[in-house]
């Protein structure tokens, strides 16, 4: 048995398992890395190490990239420690086929790993110093949507931003306050130019953080703790910018069968680690095959060729345009309408879903039939190709061993860009949505999924949100078998005209009610939701 943890010393052992290896000299580019980083990524968890890492590697083996990358966690310090420090910072890629081959890549360009957060000291100064270095260019970001949120849902400060804006830069909490912070450091360093690059899965996400980073530093000006031409140098794009991405490649958390896969090779070490805080990694990463990554070209200090390593670099407009295509049209409403709908019928995986033609049918209604008639081509990708890509090779891979309640994390996050988009497109166009049926049927499965309780009427829990408490509370009322048309109406009408969930009051475009309907017909009782989304798909014409 040999472990990733000594596999320089194991050479011709990981050979005869056919594993990829480093084609760089990794001693020299993970010193190089600690001492002077050109690349910091945000957030340590599995898209890092299933698809940056990858880019990075790809680069180090073409000497594009002579410095690695260090990983700077602000959310879970478990991760630094048992994922990475215990690996010497080093991961093993599993990019996992449609007929079952696994293609593997020990990937070795991470050159550190550190907990970034004031409390941890020694970790937090040497980000700081980093920021203060000429030669970094750029930083990327996986943290998740919610990393960039500020304000709850009725648009309030949480209570760690108030926090963080009373004390200023000096001691950071939130994931935003830090970055600005750093920021900070790097203005007072000589206003080093550096770009911001979130690769996070929501569209127009380079706009979003630019927004909280400016709240940030404008709240800690009002304050007095920060200049006026500190808001300026943040503001002047030869300085700082904060480009536009689409990021797609599916890296669910590590599948306990490639670990028996990989322990049958002779490999060793593999536990899967569950972090008190949810996080669930491994010293392997499982991925697919197909992979995107779209970044908008404005990088003010320069960049590696990420162009090598297979990143399309482009114009802003072109992103944004690649980035609604597969996060309001031919992906991601997608996932979510399965991770829904999957958690109330009892499904532990996507690609099982993918053999259920009710829920195939339902989303192909949303791809296909709502989603293409008001998508804009990006031209880099077709967007019909895009789908067919999906839902015939992507998410029916039984080797992808992604499950319904890992994608249902967050839905509250998710829902105003998954569909508000494309109901704001119908708007735009006709005037108002009244015309959408597929749409409405993933938003009344999220209210009955919020609910509890599954098609066989068994209770669940549900996955992790910011606000699943809350809206759990404007639902307590309701029972299934509750047909009362006015009681569901007062119980979810705050929710559907919520404008910070959806991006628009759902009632005013026509939605509203068709979604309270098709909602009132999942809770007649056990297997209403089944029977629900038959019907629709049926009349509508979704199989």
């Amino acid at each position: 048995m040999v472990s990733i943890k000594n596999w320089q010393n194991s050479i011709e052992e990981f050979n005869e398992m056919q594993i990829l290896l480093p084609c760089f000299d990794v001693k020299e580019v993970k010193q190089e890395g600690q001492q002077h980083p050109v690349w910091l990524h945000f957030g340590g968890g599995n898209l890092y190490r299933g698809f940056h890492a990858e880019i990075a590697q790809c680069l180090a083996d073409q000497n594009e990239l002579e410095t690695g990358v260090v990983v700077c966690e602000t959310f879970d310090e478990e991760v630094v420690e048992k994922a990475y420090h215990d690996y010497n910072n080093d991961i093993l890629e599993i990019v996992m086929s449609g007929d079952g081959e696994l293609k593997k890549r020990l990937l070795a360009v991470t050159a550190d790993s550190l907990y970034c957060n004031p409390k941890n000291i020694a970790d937090y100064q040497r980000v700081v110093k980093y920021f203060e270095d000429p030669k970094l260019q750029f930083t990327t970001f996986t943290i998740t949507e919610k990393g960039y949120s500020l304000k709850d849902s009725k648009g309030q400060f949480f209570s760690v931003v108030k926090a963080d804006i009373k004390s200023g830069p000096s001691n950071p909490q939130h994931t935003m306050s830090i970055v600005t912070s750093l920021l900070y450091s790097r203005f007072n360093a000589g206003e080093l130019p550096i770009a911001m690059v979130s690769t996070d899965n929501f569209s127009q996400n380079g706009q979003r953080f630019q927004d909280s980073i400016f709240t940030i530093a404008e709240a800690w000006q009002k304050e007095g703790y920060v200049s006026e031409k500190f808001i300026a140098y943040l503001k002047d794009k030869e300085k700082v910018t904060f480009p536009w991405s689409m990021i797609d490649r599916i890296t669910p958390n590590p599948s306990e069968n490639v670990k028996e896969d990989l322990l049958m090779m002779g490999l060793e070490d593999l536990d899967i680690i569950h972090t008190k805080k949810h996080t669930n990694i491994a010293a392997f990463t499982n991925t697919e095959v197909v992979h995107y990554l779209v970044i908008e070209d404005s990088f003010p200090n320069g960049r590696p060729k990420l162009e090598k390593a297979g990143v399309i670099m482009t114009d802003r407009e072109t992103v944004d345009k690649a980035d609604i295509m597969k996060v309001t049209t031919s992906l991601n409403p997608l996932h979510t309408a399965l991770a829904i709908t999957g958690c109330l019928l009892g499904y532990q995986s996507i690609s099982a879903e993918m053999q259920d033609d009710d829920l195939v049918g339902l989303i192909k209604g949303i791809g296909y039939l709502e989603g293409l008639p008001v998508v804009e081509s990006p031209g880099i990708i077709d967007p019909k190709q895009f789908i067919d890509e999906v839902i015939n090779k992507r998410l029916p891979n039984p080797y992808i061993p992604d499950t319904p309640q890992r994608i249902a994390t967050d839905t509250s996050q998710k829902v105003a860009i998954r569909y508000g988009e494309t109901i704001k497109k119908y708007v735009e166009k006709n005037g108002n949505a009244e015309n959408l049926t597929f749409i409405p049927i993933a938003i009344a499965a999220w209210l009955r999924y919020l609910l509890a309780v599954d098609d066989q009427g068994e209770n669940f829990v549900p996955s992790p949100d910011p606000l699943l408490v809350e809206l759990q509370d404007k639902l307590s009322v309701l029972r299934l078998g509750e047909q009362d048309p006015s009681k569901i109406h007062c119980a979810v009408q705050e929710i559907l005209e919520n404008k910070e969930i959806f991006g628009l009051d759902l009632y005013q475009v026509g939605v509203g009610k068709k979604t309270e309907k098709i909602f009132c017909e999942m809770l007649v009782g056990p297997q209403a939701v089944r029977k629900t989304i038959n019907k629709y798909i049926t009349e509508v014409g979704g199989k």
